[in-house]
C-alpha cells in the first residue's frame, strides 16, 4: 500500500468515525517535507563541493539548470509554478526558467542589501559523507526560502490530492457499509451528463442522483456552491455550518455531515428517502469498516477499473453475491 493509499484510507475511517481527518494530511505533509529537505540539502552539498571558487554562481548554475524538471527550477530560486502561471498565464519551461533566474536576482540583491546592514551572522553547516559544508549567510537565506516554497507547494498539492482521492472511495464505503447493492451506485456520470461530480445513487427505477462530496471547514464558502454548481442531489460534508444546511436544504439537496456524527443515520435517512435499498449498519462497524476499506482501496488502485460499469448491474431483485463487500449474516 502506498502512503498516499494509507492516508486515504485512515481519512476515511476519521471521517466515518465522525472525528478530524487533518491531523493524517498533516503527519503526511511533515514526513514528505522532512524527506524532501535532507535530499534537498544533500543536493546542495554536492554542488557546493563540485565548485573550488565559491560564489554564489554556483547555486544558479546548479540548482538552477535548465536540464531540472520546470517545477524544481521555480522552488529553488524561491517560487512556485502557480504563481508564475497566475503572473505569466502559461508555465512553458522557457518562461519558467525566464521568471525564475529574475526573481533569483532580485531575491539575492535584496538579502545581499539585508545582511549588509546587520551584525547577525548565520552559516549553515552540512556535513556529508564526512565532509563539512558551510554556506554563509547569503547562501543560507536562499536555501531556507527555497525550503519554505518547497513546504507550501508540497502542502497545497497534499491537501488538494487528498480531497480528491478521498472522495469516491469515501462514498463506496458508506453504501458498502450500508450493504447497498451494486446496481444501485456508480462511480461517475452515466454517458450523457454534461457536468461530472463525484459518485451516483441510482434507485430501483432507475434514475441517478448526483452525489458531490466535500471535505472542508466549516462555514467555508464553497461548500454548498460546489454542490449547487454541480445540481446535485446529495451533498456529503466533513463539517457544514448551518447558513451552509439551510441553503442545502431550501434548494432540496440532501446532506450529511460527518463531523461529530454518532452513526451513519443520516446517510441512511438519505437511502430511505431516494428508496434505495439499504440495510441499516448496527453493529460491528469497526470490523467491517475494516474489511470496507481493504476492498475499497483495492478497487482504487486498479489501473482496470471502468469508472461507469464497475458497479452498475442489471435491474431485478438483487441478491447477496451483487453486495461490493459482504457480511456474515446477522452482523
Amino acid at each position: 500500500m502506498t502512503a498516499t493509499d494509507a492516508l486515504v484510507g485512515n481519512i476515511i475511517r476519521k471521517l466515518i468515525f465522525g472525528e478530524d481527518y487533518r491531523s493524517e494530511v498533516v503527519a503526511l505533509i511533515d514526513a514528505q517535507f522532512l524527506e524532501y529537505a535532507i535530499e534537498f540539502f544533500k543536493r546542495v552539498a554536492e554542488a557546493k563541493m563540485r565548485h573550488q571558487q565559491i560564489t554564489l554562481d554556483w547555486y544558479r548554475r546548479e540548482m538552477l539548470a535548465d536540464n531540472l524538471p520546470k517545477e524544481e527550477i521555480a522552488i529553488h530560486a524561491g517560487l512556485n509554478i502557480k504563481t508564475i502561471n497566475n503572473m505569466y498565464n502559461t508555465t512553458r519551461k522557457q518562461v519558467v526558467i525566464e521568471a525564475s533566474l529574475e526573481h533569483y536576482e532580485t531575491l539575492y540583491d535584496a538579502i545581499r542589501d539585508l545582511t549588509s546592514e546587520t551584525d547577525v551572522n548565520i552559516i549553515l553547516t552540512i556535513k556529508f559523507n564526512n565532509v563539512a559544508i558551510d554556506l554563509d549567510i547569503n547562501e543560507s537565506l536562499i536555501v531556507i526560502n527555497a525550503l519554505a516554497v518547497a513546504r507550501a507547494a508540497l502542502r497545497g498539492g497534499i491537501w488538494s490530492t487528498a480531497g480528491k482521492q478521498v472522495e469516491k472511495p469515501l462514498m463506496m464505503t458508506l453504501c458498502a457499509l450500508h450493504q447497498v447493492p451494486r446496481r444501485y451506485f456508480m462511480l461517475s456520470s452515466p454517458p450523457g451528463h454534461k457536468r461530472e461530480v463525484d459518485f451516483h445513487l441510482v434507485d430501483k427505477t432507475g434514475k441517478t442522483y448526483r452525489c458531490e462530496v466535500k471535505l472542508m471547514g466549516k462555514g467555508n464558502p464553497e461548500s454548498a456552491d460546489a454542490a449547487l454548481a454541480r445540481d446535485a442531489n446529495v451533498f456529503v460534508a466533513d463539517k457544514l455550518s448551518d447558513k451552509n444546511k439551510a441553503q442545502l436544504t431550501e434548494r432540496g439537496i440532501l446532506w450529511v455531515e460527518l463531523r461529530g456524527a454518532d452513526d451513519l443515520s443520516q446517510f441512511a435517512h438519505i437511502l430511505s428517502t431516494l428508496d434505495i435499498p439499504h440495510k441499516p449498519v448496527k453493529s460491528n462497524l469497526k470490523s467491517k469498516l475494516n474489511k470496507v476499506l481493504q476492498k475499497v482501496l483495492e478497487e482504487a488502485a486498479s489501473p482496470s477499473t471502468n469508472p461507469f460499469s464497475l458497479l452498475r448491474e442489471s435491474a431485478g431483485e438483487y441478491e447477496a453475491s451483487e453486495y461490493f463487500v459482504q457480511f456474515e449474516e446477522g452482523s
